[in-house]
């Protein structure tokens, strides 16, 4: 009887910040799902009406849906195969004993705490300026013409600049998960005359699946939604090649005052990063599973 006593009271202190965290969160969606069945542009006040699914057609129809599209998927997959890779090779240099290992793992981990617009400045001004930036005076230094990234590879940039935010993050849950294994059996395969390679591949790899797929899951959630970087850098330029969903929704709602459309396009994106977490949730499901 106490122990549902207990519970009984738990839950009723819990219950305010449950409802506040659900009020959070469906008071904004309910009214996104309401303003994307209505025609209304900022530019017309009072002239809202109820437009049925038009608002969706005009969305997907639009000529730069399809780039924006690839675009998320392809930042997606890029930036997740460079951190994810890199997050591994990092892993095992930072586990390796050196001098001042501390000091190394903390500057290593600092570009995660940069802000997108801090980091994306910097890029841009900083080292993929063709005229001042760092690269630019690399290559005229060895005798190179300057190459202006952001304007001959934008939507390559714009990956590598996310990717340099996000590797520090795959980073620190790698090496936590690799220094987790078990020295004995590593010292145990070394001893039987297996190779460095082989060591990695069969022990340490398995070892690092399910961190693997946890960075998979956590930066598929933020990468979806990426923005500040697109804004700062190219403004989704030139033309529709660094545009991608979060941008178009931007360009629909803010810069042509459709809030309409814009609201369909939230509700798309919601829709298409569920369908994603559902995938990644059933592969991470089947992995913890093995």
């Amino acid at each position: 009887m106490a122990t549902l006593h207990s519970r009984a009271s738990a839950r009723l202190m819990l219950s305010p910040a449950v409802l506040l965290l659900l009020a959070w969160m469906i008071i904004p969606l309910c009214l996104t799902v309401y303003f994307s069945f209505l025609r209304y542009n900022l530019l017309m006040p009072g002239e809202e009406a109820f437009t049925g699914w038009s608002n969706y057609y005009f969305f997907i129809t639009d000529p730069s849906f399809k780039d924006a599209i690839i675009n998320t998927l392809t930042l997606l997959g890029g930036v997740l195969l460079i951190t994810v890779a890199g997050g591994i090779l990092f892993a095992l240099l930072l586990d390796q004993p050196m001098w001042g290992q501390g000091i190394v793992r903390i500057m290593v981990i600092a570009p995660f705490f940069v802000m997108p617009t801090v980091s994306a400045l910097v890029w841009k001004n900083m080292f993929m300026n063709p005229v001042n930036g760092v690269f630019a005076h690399i290559a005229t230094g060895l005798g190179l013409q300057p190459y202006d990234f952001l304007s001959q590879i934008p939507w390559a940039s714009i990956i590598w600049i996310v990717s340099w935010q996000w590797l520090p993050f795959a980073t620190l849950i790698l090496l936590t998960a690799l220094q987790s294994l078990d020295q004995e059996q590593l010292e145990a395969a070394e001893m039987d005359g297996a190779s460095w390679f082989n060591r990695f591949w069969f022990i340490m790899l398995p070892h690092l699946s399910r961190a693997i797929t946890v960075v998979i899951l956590i930066q598929t959630i933020f990468l979806l939604s990426v923005f500040a970087e697109i804004l700062v850098t190219t403004n989704g330029g030139p033309g529709t090649a660094t545009t991608n969903l979060t941008y178009l929704i931007y360009v629909q709602s803010l810069l042509q005052y459709d809030v309409g459309a814009g609201s369909a396009g939230g509700v798309i994106a919601i829709i298409l990063a569920n369908i994603v977490a559902i995938f990644l949730m059933r592969m991470i499901g089947k992995n913890l599973d093995a």
